[in-house]
Formats: C-alpha cells, sequence, structure tokens
C-alpha cells in the first residue's frame, strides 16, 4: 500500500489545517508533537551540518511523525557511501512513493554512476520517476551506449547538451563526453567548446576537466591562461598546431570575458590568422557580447563592429546571437532590424522558441516587410509575423502581453475555469505529499517543503498533475495562505489562467493605504512584492533583505529618515506594516529620482539606483522603447525582475480597477536624464 509508513492522509490533512498554517501550534493541531516537531527541526540541522552520529541517535524519536521520511531521508543520505544496497533498497520499499524515496534513488543513482557500477544503475534507473538531474542523464546515456556503442546522433546530441549546460564539475557528463569522443561520437571540438564556456563562466575546474579528455598535457597551459591570460599571451608567438590554437583561444576567451578590448587588440594584431575560421567566428561573438552588455557606458555600435568580424553566424552560442540581437534593437533612434531579424534566425531551434525572440522576431518581420497593397495578398512576412504573435500572445508574461498589444488588444481579466468539484478539492487535501509539504513549510522547513511540493505537482507523475490538478492544489496552498506555492502552482495551468491565484493580494487594506498615501500605484507595489517575497511574510535573502518587500537593513535605516520615521530600528523589519510603509517609500523616491519610470524604478529597487542611472545613457545616447531598454538590462536576473514586475504590475492593474490594461504605456521609453532637470535624490541608496 502506497504511503504504508503514514499515519492516514486525513489525519495529515488535519495537521495542516488553513487557520493553523501560518502559526503552528502543538496544543491546536490535532494528533501534532511539538517534540516530535523540535527533533525533526533538530535532525535538519544535524544534517546541515554533517553530523551523522547525532542523526543516528535522533531516528528513532522521528518514527511515526509526518515528517518521518525526511528524517530518514536525512539519516541515510549522510551515510550513502557506507551503507549496504540492502539498506538502500529498505528504505526505497518502506517509503514507496514519496520524494523521499526518489530523492535518495536520484542520490543512489549518481553515486553508483561514480562506482562504475553500470549494473546496479541500469537495474535502478527505470524506476527513477523525476528524471530532472543531468548528471544522472548522461550516466544513463553513458549506460546506453555501452550496450550499443554505434554512432548514435541522438544520443552523442543530448549528452553534449546536458554536458554544456551544468553548471560545474560533474562526473556523469564528462565521463560519458569522454566516452563519446573516443567512439567519434563527439568531435575534439565539441570539447574545447564546452572548455570554452566554462572559462567564459569562470569555472576553470570545468574547463580543466574538458581539456584533459582530450589534451591532458595541456592542463598546465590551461591553469596558467587561467592565472593570468594577458602574460600568458603576451609569452607566446605562434600557434603552429591544432593544441596550440585551442589554448590560444583559451586564453582570449578568458581575456575578453574582462578586457574586450585588450581581447580584440590582441585578435586583430596578433592571432587571428593562425586560429581557425571557427575560433575567430566565436572569439569575435564572445567579444561583441561582451560589449553589447555594458549598456550606457559603451555604444551599441562599438559591439556590432565587433560582430561585423563574424563570417558565420551559427558558429556563435544563442547567448552571443541574443546579445547581439540586443544591440542591434538599440542601434540607434531606431533598430537595425535586419540585423535583429539575422541574430534570431541563427539561433539553435530551442533559443528561437524563448518568448523574447518570438516577440522580437515577429517586430522585425513587421518593420522589414514591403508595404501593404490594397491589390495584393498579404505580404508573407507580415503574415509569418502575425502567426508568431497569434502563437504567443495571451496574459501569462511580459512578451505575451506585448503581443496582445501588438495585436490590438489589451490585458484583462481572463474567465474564471469551472469551480472545483468537491472531489477534486478532497483529492488535493488528502494528497499525503502536498500535505507533508504543507507540514515542512509550516514548522520553519521551507526549502524541503517547497522541494516536497513541487515534485508532488510536477515530477512524481509522468508530465505532472493535469491541469485540474494543479487548480485543485493551488488553492490547497492559498486556503493555507502558502502563497509562493499558490502562485507558483496555479501559473503552470496552460490553457485556464486562475487570477486569483496567480495574483493574490493579501494585506490589500495596508498595501493600498500606503501606496495612496504616497501616490504610488497599489498595482505597482503588489507587481514588486509579487516578485520580491511571493508574499512570505518571514522571507530573507542571502544577502540580508527581509520581510515581504525585502528591504535592505542599510536601505531601510536611510529611508526611514528620509520620511521622518526616527524610532526605525533594522529589527521591525519583520513588522509587515513597517515593512510596507519603508518598502513603498523607498519604491516612491526611486520612481521620483528617476523621472517617473517603472521600469527603472524597478531595476533600482532589485539592483541599486547607480546602475540605472548608467543604463539609461549619457546625453546624446538615443531614448528607447521601454521593452527595448529592459531586454538590454545586462544582469539577467535584474532584467527578468523588471520584466516580471511590470508585467505583473499590468495584470495587478486590470483586477484592481476591473478595466482592461496597456503595458506598453506602463513601459513607455527610457533615455537620458534632462540635464536642466535637478536630481531629486543624488544619495539615494
Amino acid at each position: 500500500m502506497l504511503y504504508k509508513f503514514l499515519c492516514s492522509a486525513a489525519v495529515l490533512a488535519a495537521l495542516v489545517a488553513p487557520a493553523l498554517a501560518q502559526s503552528p501550534s502543538a496544543a491546536l493541531l490535532p494528533g501534532a508533537n511539538a517534540a516530535g516537531d523540535s527533533v525533526i527541526v533538530e535532525m535538519n540541522k544535524a544534517f546541515k551540518r554533517g553530523d551523522k552520529s547525532r542523526l543516528t541517535q535522533l531516528l528513532p524519536q522521528a518514527r511515526g511523525h509526518a515528517l518521518e521520511p525526511w528524517a530518514a531521508y536525512w539519516e541515510l543520505k549522510a551515510r550513502l557511501g557506507e551503507a549496504s544496497p540492502q539498506e538502500v533498497q529498505d528504505f526505497l520499499a518502506r517509503y514507496a512513493g514519496s520524494y523521499q524515496e526518489d530523492r535518495l534513488r536520484n542520490d543512489w543513482l549518481l553515486l553508483l554512476g561514480q562506482r562504475r557500477d553500470w549494473t546496479s544503475f541500469a537495474a535502478e534507473h527505470p524506476n527513477y520517476r523525476m528524471n530532472d538531474d543531468r548528471e544522472v542523464r548522461c550516466y544513463a546515456l553513458l549506460v546506453e551506449h555501452l550496450k550499443n556503442p554505434t554512432i548514435d546522433a541522438r544520443l552523442s546530441d543530448e549528452v553534449r547538451k546536458n554536458w554544456y549546460a551544468q553548471s560545474g564539475t560533474d562526473d556523469g557528463c564528462t565521463a560519458a563526453a569522454e566516452r563519446l569522443v573516443g567512439s567519434k561520437n563527439l568531435t575534439p571540438l565539441d570539447v574545447w567548446q564546452k572548455a570554452r564556456l566554462a572559462l567564459e563562466a569562470n569555472r576553470p575546474n570545468s574547463a580543466s576537466n574538458a581539456v584533459a579528455i582530450v589534451a591532458p598535457e595541456a592542463l598546465g597551459m590551461v591553469a596558467e591562461l587561467n592565472s593570468s591570460p594577458i602574460r600568458f599571451l603576451s609569452g607566446k608567438y605562434l600557434a603552429l598546431r591544432t593544441l596550440r590554437k585551442e589554448i590560444i583561444t583559451l586564453a582570449l576567451v578568458k581575456l575578453a570575458v574582462s578586457d574586450s578590448e585588450g581581447a580584440a587588440f590582441q585578435l586583430d594584431g596578433k592571432w587571428a590568422l593562425q586560429l581557425t575560421a571557427e575560433e575567430r567566428n566565436w572569439l569575435w561573438g564572445l567579444i561583441g557580447k561582451q560589449t553589447a552588455s555594458r549598456m550606457g557606458t559603451q555604444p551599441a555600435g562599438d559591439a556590432l563592429q565587433y560582430y561585423a568580424r563574424v563570417t558565420k553566424d551559427t558558429d556563435l552560442t544563442d547567448d552571443m546571437l541574443a546579445w547581439k540581437a540586443r544591440a542591434a534593437l538599440r542601434a540607434g533612434n531606431q533598430p537595425n532590424w535586419q540585423l535583429v531579424l539575422k541574430a534570431i534566425n541563427a539561433m539553435s531551434d530551442d533559443g528561437r522558441k524563448d518568448p523574447a525572440w518570438t516577440y522580437w522576431k515577429a517586430r522585425a518581420l513587421l518593420a522589414t516587410a514591403p508595404p501593404d497593397v490594397a491589390s495584393a495578398a498579404m505580404p508573407p512576412q507580415r503574415a509569418e509575423a502575425l502567426t508568431l504573435l497569434q502563437s504567443m500572445a495571451s496574459v501569462r508574461g511580459f512578451y505575451e502581453q506585448l503581443a496582445l498589444e501588438e495585436l490590438g488588444l489589451k490585458i484583462s481579466v481572463p474567465p474564471r475555469p469551472a469551480a472545483l468539484t468537491a472531489e477534486e478539492k478532497e483529492a488535493a487535501r488528502l494528497n499525503p505529499a502536498l500535505n507533508r509539504a504543507a507540514y515542512a513549510i509550516m514548522i520553519g522547513l521551507r526549502s524541503e517543503g517547497v522541494r516536497e511540493w513541487n515534485y508532488a505537482t510536477n515530477l512524481h507523475q509522468k508530465s505532472g498533475m493535469g491541469e485540474r490538478e494543479l487548480l485543485a492544489a493551488a488553492q490547497f496552498a492559498c486556503d493555507r495562505q502558502i502563497w509562493d506555492r499558490c502562485i507558483n502552482t496555479s501559473e503552470r495551468t496552460i490553457t485556464v489562467a486562475d487570477f486569483e491565484q496567480r495574483f493574490p493580494m493579501p494585506f490589500q487594506g495596508a498595501v493600498v493605504r500606503h501606496s495612496q498615501a504616497i501616490s504610488l500605484d497599489p498595482a505597482y507595489v503588489y507587481g514588486l512584492i509579487r516578485q520580491e517575497s511571493r508574499f512570505i511574510m518571514d522571507a530573507r535573502s542571502g544577502v540580508g533583505a527581509s520581510g515581504l518587500m525585502q528591504v535592505m537593513p542599510a536601505t531601510a535605516r536611510w529611508t526611514a529618515k528620509k520620511i521622518g520615521l526616527n524610532s526605525f530600528t533594522p529589527d521591525q523589519l519583520n513588522d509587515r506594516d513597517t515593512n510596507i510603509t519603508i518598502g513603498t517609500a523607498y519604491l516612491k523616491l526611486a520612481l521620483d529620482d528617476l523621472g517617473g519610470s517603472m521600469p527603472m524604478a524597478a531595476a533600482a529597487y532589485n539592483a541599486g539606483p547607480g546602475r540605472p542611472r548608467t543604463w539609461r545613457g549619457q546625453i546624446g545616447s538615443p531614448v528607447l522603447d521601454a521593452a527595448i531598454w529592459a531586454e538590454n538590462v545586462p544582469f539577467a536576473e535584474t532584467r527578468d525582475y523588471v520584466k516580471k514586475v511590470l508585467s505583473n504590475t499590468t495584470s495587478y492593474a486590470a483586477i484592481l480597477t476591473g478595466q482592461p490594461q496597456s503595458l506598453k504605456s506602463r513601459l513607455g521609453t527610457v533615455g537620458p536624464r534632462d540635464a536642466a532637470v535637478p536630481e531629486p535624490n543624488k544619495d539615494l541608496p
């Protein structure tokens, strides 16, 4: 019987009753055990510090607790390297069907792969449900290849894709790549490109692991060039052999990341004729990318001059081509639409599917299409553009909303889906994984609860929950005020959108009151809070920002002084009203400082005001459509943040006003500050 180790689902459901989700109390929760909760929390701490003996000591006290699967997982995971296969199988059987079962299976498969125990790996892998670990997938592909060691383009393409996407060193994809290079499924160029990507991302160990596959004798040079690429290059004069060419290319990659002009000088003056066309194209593409990402300090034309040195755009990565498209969008008072189109068309199929490039390709096609002639059929370019826009237009995101507006529509609240039935609600209420996740969140184990929740809704069954199940799970979270799971789960529905779930408005009285008191749009505040904290009251970032509006203590002190809140102390940021007061005041000051531009103020809130002041450009810089400006924000996190805050704001405005809304009108334009207008807050932190 599934979940045979646990108390009944009905009892679990009672443990996370809606009224108690945010303030657990052992005295009030039926069957709850405050001492048991303390044991679980203590075991979590012991697991994080690697205290195996303490975990083993505490495990018997966790038996029978609602979160026993977590306790057992931590205890076995901590000593998995020394555990017997039978212990692992006993765990998998005891907790069959749970997240913890498949989580341990994931860990066990990684260990079997590291041990090269392919027989045991092949026996266990078919039971793996999550299938979201690239390293495990690479091991599985390697096992597949070992069974049938022939040339297989599908297998090699998947290994390459997973290997390139790995952010750090990993044994699985490196081992698979090494084997496939040996069997000529992958080429040495594939390996060198992995090394280039790793050095560009400042991951020298990953670069060395790649180079070791094709040129282990060059590892000393890789370490040397990583330490000081310019010193390395200055001591070399010829690249006569393929190996030396690739090492020189790696040195130029490393240099380009920190000094694109210096890399361009080295490439143009000394090395270009000694490298292959592919190597030169890659380097010019990287130099163009690095230059393009310095918005506000370097004209887009400088980057485009570097990109013009590329003889074959398909030699570039999607990331390089994205920055080429961005530079072409802000090339002057009008985008260079032909270059935008050329860059997007050179991307991979996956790259072109990104909503950003679907939208900008449609805009480029419209801009370059011949004019309509009354007696003729619609030009093919215009027809293709409209097809692209229609394929993505919806209320679900930034570019989807812009596509709606390109088609002459506005952003409105969609019709609510059919009401959940009692049976659908009950299925969610009795789902053991959802209850366990909610319980973990309730006692402060948010990370664990979120992981189990995501597994239950997305990975437990192939393709995840159906749309009605997702709506019921989202409502389960909404009812318990677990707002981040409410939002994230509801956002995954495709054919319907429940805006009450996706855009909740807790603390509406406080948010509206504080916003309107300082002439700030409440929809903008809600749009920002939704992105900052997902309405988690005790949210705390890695850099110390706190509360609903994620305010930094130093910023809070400055803002409090600015608005006359003289009795403020940083610990008050945990108070809801104080957090909203400080957060809205700072947002308003940033908005005023940046001329009322919502996109720039959002960027200031995320990255500090100095950066959008730079990114807006100097006197003489072009005035940009703010959608183009937002897409060119150099930091990926801030770029995504600005787009999501503005999209959220538009949706909240539609809810609050009951009227169709325009994202474009909120975006406006972005250009240099009017020198005749004084800066209102030069000291804005």
